[in-house]
């Protein structure tokens, strides 16, 4: 059984260039939900006539988000079956705070808790967040941005209510360099050593 890593947190924290520098040091599947989700996103919004670029208004809600995080976590599951270790990356917002949401998943392959590590990856302000989404400047980006007062309410810190212990579960400022010093600390954190 391999291991299934979380690494969550909200728009614009770096939850994607972690995880990737964090599978450049060690092979695992890498499953980005907005990656994942993307093409059937776009033409579930497309066909009901709306913007197709659209990842976070109540509609594209309704629509997608549970089929993103169906997507993710079957691919997810299915490589930790193998043996593999997966990556998850994605704002897992509700499902964190359900506590028995990880329980159910696990049970799907038999897995157990201690094959979970969590990464929870912050900045240290709503500032940080706009600077950060506003540098990348992707389409996908436009509606938090229009509608900055509502989406940044998103950005509280938020407690993983998974039935998991402490040293499961690590918050990783994000806001100083990714830097060498930074990855072997979240490597030790997932493999341990």
């Amino acid at each position: 059984m391999g291991k299934l890593i979380f690494v969550v947190g909200a728009a614009g924290a770096g939850k994607t260039s972690v995880a990737r520098a964090l599978v450049s040091r060690r092979p695992a599947a890498f499953l980005d939900m907005d990656t994942l989700l993307r093409p059937a996103a776009e033409a579930i919004m497309t066909m009901a006539g709306l913007d197709p670029m659209d990842r976070d208004s109540p509609l594209y809600k309704a629509r997608c988000r549970d089929l993103g995080y169906r997507i993710t976590m079957d691919a997810a599951l299915e490589n930790v079956a193998l043996g593999l270790d997966a990556v998850v990356i994605g704002p897992f917002t509700r499902e964190t705070s359900e506590a028995d949401w990880l329980d159910a998943e696990l049970a799907r392959i038999g897995a157990p808790r201690e094959a979970v590590r969590v990464i929870v990856v912050t900045l240290p302000d709503t500032a940080s967040y706009e600077a950060r989404i506003r540098q990348r400047g992707l389409t996908l980006d436009d509606w938090k941005l229009e509608h900055w007062e509502t989406f940044k309410t998103t950005l509280a810190e938020r407690q993983i209510r998974w039935p998991l212990p402490p040293s499961a579960i690590l918050r990783y400022d994000n806001a100083g360099p990714l830097d060498e010093q930074a990855l072997e600390r979240l490597e030790r954190f997932v493999w341990g050593g």
